[in-house]
């Protein structure tokens, strides 16, 4: 098992590359199996660990897909997609997975998923989506931790989501992209990424509108071909880097980002004392040389990402004063702040609110990744510790960011993986 060796107080300075979003290129390659015939070519694909699970189950579904690492690039043919059963082998890696129940049911009138497993965030149920298909007129049902779908054509309705959910919005509109006549998605989620998968999707010859905000409307088609997409840049990796300048008192330019998607965290290290510099591709970040406190409340987009709850805290912990975090979309997410502890932070948590007294500096201390994020937070958090830090379990950090010890030491910071 790898893990970071992490010596400290090095300022982070230069411009980096945002790697393809993640949240995007998932749901973008589940969608793939809508597509009968033909090749479809996607291109900034980041070489990462979920995105091989999910190169794994469309393979498992009977696609062809082929993988250049080099160009992160995916060639995807599933005009042989043939089985409907996605295995708990493989689901159980990424919640991402259950995405493909959308694409199989339409494609196949069946599928068979097992029920999502992925990281501890507290209960993330999939009752959103089978309230969904069930509104779009399929009968659902659960056995042996399966869900089971069947449908012989999906019929378009009105589907209204007690509260914005990410992968249920995307999965409901692989359902209603080969529907027949008109539905309507109400409350739906609005980030960046569900327009994404629309953007691919309108490409291939759907007809979606509104995705990206609260009401999204989609025309059934007959069916998609084939397409060549480019998948958007991956606005938490990009808020990561921004925290990195912050919280090294460095100066980062990142691009391949689009800074409207990185507004809310834009403004929360402004109010820490940070100088922010929107670019037409990108942002650039200058820290001070002491942050201030802050107050943050996550929701969802575009309110301040769950994803970067962990990032934020880190810099909370050095600031100058008291700080607020308050966590409303996750139940489980404050499992970072036992290690931030290890690292000398003053943080409190009492029930779904962080209280965090910033302190003069953090000290070198082992501490353990348990999520993607929170993993990423501790690594931040260890770039402005005093002397040396490890950050163990690192394969969840692989999940979401690619090769970060090397971008992060392109920068200046002196860390290195250690098997």
């Amino acid at each position: 098992m790898d893990k970071f060796i992490i010596n400290g107080g090095k300022r982070l300075k230069g411009s980096i590359e945002a790697d393809g979003s993640k949240n995007a290129a998932l749901p973008i390659i589940a969608g793939t199996i809508l597509i009968a015939q033909g090749e479809t070519v996607l291109e900034n694909i980041p070489p990462l660990m979920d995105i091989f699970t999910i190169k794994q189950l469309i393979a498992h579904l009977g696609g062809k897909i082929e993988y250049d690492k080099r160009a992160m690039t995916m060639t995807i043919d599933c005009s042989n997609i043939h089985n409907n059963t996605a295995p708990y082998d493989l689901v159980r890696k990424m919640r991402a997975s259950f995405l493909v129940l959308g694409p199989l049911l339409s494609r196949l009138g069946e599928a068979r998923v097992s029920l999502p497993g992925g990281c501890s965030l507290g209960a993330r149920p999939v009752d959103f989506h089978i309230k969904g298909f069930r509104a779009l007129g399929a009968e659902l049902s659960e056995d042996a931790g399966f869900i089971i779908a069947r449908s012989k054509r999906l019929k378009g309705a009105t589907v209204l989501f007690d509260r914005p959910s990410h992968t249920g919005t995307e999965n409901l509109i692989f359902g209603a992209v080969l529907a027949e006549g008109q539905t309507r998605i109400v409350n739906a989620a609005c980030d960046p990424e569900v327009a994404d998968v629309a953007a691919f999707l309108n490409a291939a010859g759907a007809r979606i509108s509104g995705a990206g905000t609260s009401t999204v409307h989609i025309e059934g088609v007959e069916s998609l071909k084939p397409v060549k997409y480019r998948v958007s840049g991956d606005r938490l990796v990009a808020g990561t880097y921004m925290c990195g300048a912050a919280i090294t008192a460095g100066k980062v330019t990142v691009t391949e980002a689009n800074p409207s998607h990185l507004t809310m965290i834009s403004r929360k290290l402004y109010e820490m004392g940070c100088e922010i510099s929107e670019l037409p591709d990108g942002v650039t970040v200058k820290g001070p040389k002491r942050l201030g406190p802050v107050r943050v409340v996550t929701y969802p987009f575009p309110g301040f990402p769950t994803d970067l709850q962990a990032c934020i805290m880190s810099l909370a912990s050095v600031s100058s004063g008291t700080s607020s975090i308050k966590e409303t979309v996750f139940e489980d997410r404050f499992s970072h702040t036992m290690e931030l502890r290890r690292l000398g932070a003053d943080v409190t948590v009492t029930s779904n609110e962080a209280i965090v007294k910033g302190v003069e500096s953090l000290k070198g201390a082992s501490v353990m990744a348990s999520d993607i994020r929170a993993g990423a937070g501790l690594v931040l958090a260890c770039l402005a510790a005093r002397d040396e830090s490890e950050v163990l379990r690192v394969y969840h950090i692989d999940r979401g960011y690619y090769r970060l010890e090397e971008k992060l030491s392109a920068l200046g910071a002196d860390i290195k993986r250690v098997s």
